[in-house]
């Protein structure tokens, strides 16, 4: 099995670098990529975790960014999370991410749910910042009954205590991406509502793939995709987005998964670029 979506406690994830690979091991996944949030903090130890548990590492990270005023993420593959451009991002992030935090607090202070910044950081527990941490304090003091009505009741985007991010386009994210010799795709586009122009527009710029198979897309829209990518020139690619049990009950690694020949065009891709 091949997945190539997954989070640590280095962003928004439950499990340590350590314990997700060895859960990809046990769930009979041979190939995983390790796409935390706006940061690449987690893949040095996920590295040597895959090493210790036989499963092959893509080095990877999940990028936040704009395209026609709309949030999409663009997952990254094959990257060097040491090259300094991509290095300097995921501290940048970092920060911006622990001031926002901190507004978003505020926020929901002024709602009436003391939540405080240190019950944030401790869930975090050194990770960085993010909604979902948030949602597990509310969830904590008993504001909340879960994950998904926090982000329905007030994080997610629009919502009361929603606090805009640091905007990075698209076209800048895949730039990026190249530069420390990695790939672009485009991540779960349904759920994203990505269109098929802002499809279009970023193939033209050098998007690499589009993430088709994914837990929240029915078979309907990965037949959509898949039809897009081929038309497109884009490598599909599979990925659970797995952030642990808690935070993704519904999710588990491998439960979709990739043709061999399509991880073999993705990183063909990365390789012609250094």
């Amino acid at each position: 099995m091949i997945d190539l979506h997954s989070h640590t406690t280095a962003s928004d994830g439950e499990l340590s670098p350590e314990d997700l690979l060895a859960r990809a091991r046990k769930c009979g996944v041979q190939t995983l990529a390790v796409t935390d949030h706006d940061t690449v903090k987690g893949l040095a130890r996920a590295r040597a975790a895959a090493e210790a548990e036989g499963v092959r590492l893509v080095p990877g990270i999940e990028v936040s960014a704009f395209a026609e005023g709309r949030e999409i993420h663009v997952l990254g593959h094959f990257l060097d999370p040491a090259e300094p451009g991509l290095a300097s991002y995921s501290v940048r992030l970092g920060d911006e991410r622990s001031e926002r935090m901190g507004r978003m607090v505020e926020r929901m202070n002024s709602l009436g749910f003391p939540v405080t910044l240190e019950e944030v950081e401790r869930i975090a527990a050194g990770a960085h910042l993010g909604r979902p941490h948030l949602a597990l304090a509310l969830l904590a003091r008993g504001y909340v009954t879960s994950s998904r009505e926090a982000f329905d009741r007030f994080l997610g985007d629009g919502k009361p205590g929603w606090v805009d991010r640091l905007r990075v386009s698209a076209e800048e994210a895949i730039a990026m991406l190249h530069q420390a010799g990695g790939t672009a795709t485009i991540a779960h586009p349904g759920s994203s509502k990505v269109s098929g122009y802002t499809l279009e527009r970023l193939a033209k710029v050098g998007l690499d793939g589009l993430e088709v198979f994914h837990p929240d897309h029915v078979p309907s829209q990965r037949e959509a995709f898949l039809r897009q990518a081929d038309a497109l020139g884009l490598v599909p690619t599979a990925g659970s987005d797995f952030h642990g049990p808690r935070v993704t009950p519904d999710r588990s690694l491998g439960m979709v998964s990739l043709d061999p020949s399509h991880l073999a065009r993705l990183e063909a891709r990365a390789i012609s670029r250094r």
